[in-house]
């Protein structure tokens, strides 16, 4: 695949860049700062040193007086560093100099007690491609089946390379970190979570289908995350005036992945699998969107105790969004009947349906967007009327 020009902006100062595996952090970092200096922390030699002697960081700064970027990758495989780049940023007779730290989990720098840097060093997140990114090379059929990890999509072989990833994260994070003690129930459990992809997350159901406790689905969950293999979407609440579902929804960080790890056999229903999949993309673009922007923005869902959802809640100062999706190549009145509901609630909100069909329709008032057509337009900061035009 050709370069893709991503819209992720850096900030002037030291930044953390956490991302899953193969979302391209490395090739991010080395085109856009061809001048700083690389330490890869997978490399088994460079491991070792800074394992044993972090402090050999603090020889490296000095002895490359002319080096103002410094990046360190997969920094939790080595969580002391942090101590020797908190105490060279808070020198301030030291020169100018910039950290980039990036990492794949931030589970063992938190297990490690380590604070990231608060206050000091900005949080930021690389995702899959965006459809804007790809302009004209994003093809959504492709997108469900594949997924939008740049690893797999520049592969000479993507549906071999997508099979044998979610099998590099069991063997190269969970197993050698030692994340979990049976790799056979978090294998199982993997499978397990992909029947609550787009849905309710309800652990004592996972429990029983993986054949393990409840407690550990909820830590293996809190693992998933802290991997950045899925994510959790809570429920939109603000000024409620019906009775709101407690229960998070769970969703794969990418559609290829969910594909993937969701066994097929002759129960499967292909629309159940084809819809879930849908929605998760839709999922992973708005959350990419949302983190590449400078407005404040958030995502949530929106579901009644008697069973009315709205899939996507888009809140901020400058926007207020409900979205629908459905896989259908139709749109018709009982598709919108949960939009008309949440506005009837919300009525300063705006509402669209997102669906599988390549017309643009106005059913009942709600505006009917092809998803092919949506996703492109997720530029970071668009407006509601830009994203909707």
């Amino acid at each position: 695949m050709d370069t893709v020009k991503r819209f992720f902006k850096a900030p002037q100062g030291s930044f953390f860049l956490f991302g899953p595996r193969g979302t391209g952090k490395s090739t991010l970092l080395k085109a856009n700062f061809p001048d700083a200096l690389f330490v890869d922390l997978l490399d088994p030699d460079s491991y070792r040193t800074y394992v044993s002697h972090p402090e050999q960081l603090r020889a490296l700064v000095s002895g490359n007086p002319k080096v103002s970027r410094f990046v360190i990758d997969e920094i939790q495989k080595a969580p002391s560093l942090l101590d020797v780049v908190h105490q060279l940023i808070e020198e301030k007779s030291r020169r100018s100099v910039q950290f980039i730290l990036t990492g794949s989990s931030s589970r063992k720098l938190r297990r490690a007690g380590v604070n990231l840097l608060a206050g000091r060093v900005l949080l930021k997140t690389l995702h899959p491609f965006l459809a804007a990114e790809l302009g004209s090379r994003f093809n959504l059929e492709q997108s469900l089946r594949l997924g939008l990890l740049p690893l797999v999509l520049a592969a000479k072989e993507p549906e071999e390379t997508l099979k044998s990833y979610v099998s590099l994260y069991l063997r190269e994070e969970v197993q050698a970190e030692g994340l979990v003690r049976n790799i056979g129930s978090f294998a199982r459990f993997l499978e397990a979570m992909s029947f609550s992809h787009a849905s309710l997350l309800n652990t004592s159901e996972v429990a029983r289908e993986c054949q393990v406790g409840r407690k550990a689905v909820e830590g293996f969950v809190e693992i998933l995350e802290d991997l950045l293999l899925g994510f959790r979407l809570k429920v939109f609440t603000r000024k409620a005036k019906r009775h709101l579902v407690q229960h998070p929804k769970f969703y794969y960080m990418d559609a290829g992945i969910f594909r993937s790890l969701r066994p097929k056999g002759p129960l499967d229903v292909p629309e159940e699998m084809s819809g879930a999949s849908l929605e998760g993309l839709v999922a992973q673009q708005l959350r990419a969107w949302i983190a590449y922007g400078q407005k404040e923005r958030e995502l949530f869902f929106w579901r009644t105790k008697s069973g009315v959802e709205v899939d996507f809640i888009l809140y901020g100062q400058d926007m207020f969004l409900a979205i629908e999706v459905k896989s259908s190549r139709r749109a018709a009145s009982k598709d919108v009947r949960a939009l008309k509901a949440f506005l009837e609630d919300y009525p300063s909100a705006r509402a669209c349906l997102l669906y599988g069909g390549r017309d643009r329709l106005l059913v009942e008032g709600i505006p009917c967007l092809p998803c092919a057509e949506f996703l492109p337009r997720l530029v970071p900061d668009a407006t509601v009327s830009e994203i909707l035009a």
